[in-house]
């Protein structure tokens, strides 16, 4: 049977087409791999009774793609280190992933900053700022209010109170 070059240009569109459709990133699996959208919520300082040592809550909400927490800074430790928390052992992370179009949480119980060697005491009703740094995000600066002591957030306030500011 002979082909027609019509014939011919069609198979090669369609071919073309089922490849080019292949690549295209409509996968599920490439939704991770667009730009990460990230948001700071609820982010507080329990006041520290004393010592030079204080922890940090927050939500990081992301609306886009995955994206990697690497480091903490703030002026007012000279170290600031992520941990997790699984079964009562705390354990220093050398970074967290913030999950596609979901969040990742600092909690009491759970993941958690450790501001250390602190140069000064953090008071009820002080605000520290601290710099979250993202891979691909770049730095986020997120001002955190110093709270009483034995503060602990519902979900609901944790979700509804965003205030970061991005910087690259």
């Amino acid at each position: 049977m002979r082909r027609t070059p019509l014939a011919l240009g069609a198979t090669a569109l369609a071919a073309g087409l089922a490849l080019t459709a292949c690549g295209s990133g409509d996968s599920p699996a490439s939704a991770s791999s667009g730009k990460p959208a990230v948001k700071v919520g609820g982010a507080f300082i329990p006041a520290p009774a004393g010592g030079d040592m204080a922890a940090g809550f927050f939500i990081v909400h992301n609306s886009g793609g995955a994206d990697t927490l690497t480091s903490v800074t703030s002026a007012i430790a000279q170290q600031v280190t992520l941990h997790s928390t699984k079964g009562g052992v705390m354990k220093e992370q050398r970074s967290f992933p913030v999950p596609a179009d979901g969040e990742l949480d600092f909690e009491r119980g759970g993941n958690h900053l450790m501001f250390e060697n602190l140069k000064q005491t953090p008071k009820e009703g002080d605000k520290v700022s601290v710099e979250l740094h993202f891979a691909k995000s770049g730095t986020v600066t997120v001002t955190f209010p110093v709270k009483a002591a034995t503060y602990n957030p519902t979900a609901k306030s944790a979700h509804s109170s965003m205030s970061s500011h991005t910087s690259h």
